[in-house]
């Protein structure tokens, strides 16, 4: 009874889950129609751009520290208020770092590109509100309050699709217009969040617990800014190569593919907490096989629905989006590849290997850095040929994480089963 208690519970929790990715799928999409056809797509790639910078940045903000929090709303969340007061501070802490990195990606990247004003902004809404939001779902899910983190991420991706909306409808389509809508609907949706989804706790500030996880929070903080910033710097990489309007075109694709990552991420997340308390649970060959064929599929599926959907009517979703339209299914195995990734990426984090995680992602980065380069200096028809040579670029990146992670995943040192990785109780807790 009890085991069946458990199956429904966990039922239950990834429904609640799929019902958040799938509310964000929609809104996502609204939201991307709208503003990908009410900039030019030369702003629409600079802002694509400047966002997948902001998101980066964020992985700075608070030096990594969500994750001590998140492992005690999982693990002990009677500590969650110490550990929240140990995040501001963090946070407040981090944020002139994260502002002397923005400048410095402004002078080398977008200066001469934006106004300062509309990268502060769209950096800003990233790093502060966004980034907040996230952390409130994070904390939620940890908290095993499942439907209420989707709620949250179902209200925020409204919010900014409103935004959006109101941008197409009412605005002059200017970027730095677009920059300061999108900066004040993101802080709306972050006061929403800490409001009526934070946990209701009493914030005390505890320095010496934070010091006993301050390895875990760089580390963790590396493989995040390393996992973004691979997966982000062909944006960078294609506006300084290959200019502002390929920039767009390039943006809108991958947003394509990035929609395909919403519903696998609901799975990443409830087998992250499922190896956090049992990591034996992918000790199979089969199973570790079939959990990447089955995200591999859904990805692919995902994709060539997109592309099949735009192929008969490439107008559906905006004259913008129909200029990448042909694109699509030419890059018909990037979301497998780029996804499974992620996934292997988040069986490290379970497992507690944050330091390999970071050598690992950082070891991608730069492959993904070189055959980008490769791909963008060789074919002169940079619209079609270079975007099927992706296929074969993040298959190679594919291949270089498996063989890594499941080499690290494996090793325990002296034959040692894998432990949990929940937070043990520390002096003082």
């Amino acid at each position: 009874m009890a085991k069946l208690k458990g199956n429904i519970g966990l039922v239950t929790a990834y429904a609640h889950l799929m019902g958040g990715s799938l509310g964000r799928l929609v809104l996502s999409l609204g939201y991307f129609v709208c503003v990908a056809n009410a900039l030019s797509l030369a702003d629409f790639g600079r802002f694509a751009t400047a966002s997948a910078t902001g998101v980066v940045l964020s992985r700075i903000a608070a030096f990594g520290f969500v994750s001590p929090l998140y492992r005690v709303a999982t693990g002990r969340p009677r500590l969650v208020g110490v550990y929240t007061a140990g995040f501001l501070a963090a946070l407040l802490a981090s944020l002139p770092l994260v502002a002397l990195v923005a400048a410095g990606f402004y002078a080398v990247f977008f200066q001469g590109e934006m106004s300062i004003l509309a990268f502060a902004a769209i950096v800003a809404a990233e790093v502060l509100c966004w980034r907040v939001l996230e952390v409130v779902c994070i904390v939620n899910n940890g908290l095993g309050r499942f439907g209420r983190a989707a709620i949250l991420a179902i209200s925020g991706s409204a919010v900014r699709t409103l935004a959006a909306l109101a941008f197409a409808l009412f605005s002059d389509h200017s970027l730095i217009a677009w920059a300061s809508a999108y900066l004040l609907a993101n802080a709306l949706a972050m006061l929403g969040a800490i409001l009526f989804f934070y946990p209701r706790i009493r914030l005390r500030f505890a320095p010496s617990l934070y010091l006993a996880r301050w390895r875990d929070s760089v580390s963790v903080a590396s493989a995040e800014i390393i996992f973004y910033l691979q997966s982000e710097l062909d944006k960078l990489l294609v506006l300084s190569l290959g200019g502002p309007h390929i920039a767009g075109l390039y943006a809108i694709l991958m947003r394509l593919v990035d929609l395909t990552a919403i519903p696998v991420r609901a799975f990443n997340t409830m087998l992250v907490q499922k190896l956090m308390k049992a990591p034996q649970t992918l000790a199979s060959w089969r199973l570790r096989v079939s959990l990447e064929a089955g995200i591999a599929a859904v990805s692919i599926a995902g994709l060539a629905f997109l592309g099949g959907f735009l192929a008969i009517f490439p107008t559906a979703l905006g004259d913008n989006v129909a200029d990448a339209a042909p694109l699509v299914l030419l890059a018909l195995l990037v979301p497998a590849f780029r996804n499974l990734v992620e996934f292997q990426s988040e069986l490290l984090y379970a497992r507690g290997k944050t330091t390999v995680r970071a050598l690992i992602l950082a070891l991608v980065g730069v492959i993904k850095a070189g055959l980008l380069a490769l791909l963008l200096g060789h074919f002169d028809d940079r619209g079609t040929a270079w975007i099927a040579g992706m296929n074969g670029l993040f298959a190679a990146l594919w291949l270089v994480s498996a063989v890594a992670t499941y080499t690290a995943f494996d090793w325990h040192g002296r034959g040692r089963p894998a432990a949990p990785v929940t937070p043990a109780p520390q002096p003082g807790e």
